[in-house]
């Protein structure tokens, strides 16, 4: 696809017309105390894998709810003190993946956490699935993960998925092979939204490394694309007409530049300008927004949603070594 969005020297300065509830500092206190009151009781489970330069363990933690979630924590092999540590969160439809996917961030020395995401690897839409079933029903919804108990935002899916991911990162720094102290998250598309959300959440992040992200800039994002997952958003109002004011309230709690705001943690944030699912502008709104001094963007001029890839990769682990 070619260019679509705004001028890259326009993109450096946009700013979103999203507007922040009065209540969201109290919104996200309240839900997270509320999913503390249940014991974390994180579990981990050694894994055969057949590798031999990692450990790898099953994970069960207690987040939204008290609800079970999955993940994997994989570490090098010969590590006996505590590791800077890398958690990560997942692209949209997909889960956790099989062990044997996960080793990029051991191999450069990291405790690296995975997160299944609830409801999604266990629908199986790529990759190798997942184990996390999300129990919590929801009024009519269209098909996908976007409009469900988009009504309210204390029935949003968003709310389950980014408490359960702020629970993630507290289990990954209950390992006695974690050091807490040096902690970064990451992910690509949904997995950089979530990553945004959990840096604003979570005060002490040391570094967040948000790939092309999703879930940023909601009034310019559902209206500036036709893709899913974003578009799922623009078909449930073709059918529930009336109720755009009220979807356009419950999405503000969500939105990745009011968390950015909150971010205070080093970001190394990546675009691409054909990027049609996450239009560049959503994600430079939350770039943009990011209020911690130590953050920079990577700019892929020609690529669509697959961003920088194996070269966002490399960029990764360079700056990663410097700040864990």
């Amino acid at each position: 696809m070619a260019l679509f969005d705004l001028p890259l020297d326009e993109l450096r300065g946009y700013r979103s017309a999203s507007t922040e509830p009065e209540d969201f500092d109290d919104f996200w206190a309240k839900t997270l105390q509320e999913s503390r009151e249940h014991d974390l009781d994180a579990r981990f489970e050694p894994v055969e894998t057949h590798l031999t330069t990692v450990r790898t363990y099953d994970v069960t933690f207690a987040g939204f709810g008290g609800h079970p979630v999955k993940g994997w924590l994989v570490l090098p092999a010969g590590a006996t003190e505590p590791l800077p540590t890398v958690v990560e969160f997942i692209g949209y439809g997909g889960g956790r993946n099989l062990p044997h996917t996960h080793l990029l961030w051991a191999s450069a020395g990291y405790a690296h956490f995975v997160m299944d995401t609830r409801g999604q690897g266990s629908a199986g839409a790529w990759g190798g699935g997942g184990d996390t079933p999300d129990p919590v029903g929801s009024a009519p919804a269209f098909p996908g993960f976007m409009t469900r108990g988009i009504d309210a935002p204390e029935n949003y899916y968003y709310r389950r998925v980014y408490t359960d991911a702020v629970r993630a990162v507290e289990a990954a720094r209950s390992h006695p092979l974690t050091d807490a102290s040096r902690t970064a998250v990451l992910g690509g598309s949904q997995g950089g939204g979530i990553s945004i959300a959990v840096g604003g959440l979570v005060p002490d992040l040391v570094a967040v490394a948000p790939d092309v992200p999703f879930l940023c800039d909601f009034p310019r994002s559902t209206t500036i694309t036709d893709r899913d997952p974003y578009r799922e958003i623009g078909n449930y109002l073709k059918t529930h007409r009336g109720r755009a004011d009220q979807i356009r309230r419950t999405l503000a709690y969500f939105d990745g530049v009011h968390f950015a705001a909150r971010g205070r943690a080093a970001a190394l944030f990546s675009a691409a300008l054909e990027d049609a699912t996450c239009p560049p502008s959503t994600v430079f709104a939350a770039f943009n927004a990011w209020t911690g001094d130590d953050k920079h963007i990577e700019v892929y001029e020609f690529n669509d949603h697959e961003g920088g890839g194996p070269f966002q990769e490399a960029a990764k682990l360079r700056w990663l070594s410097s700040h864990l």
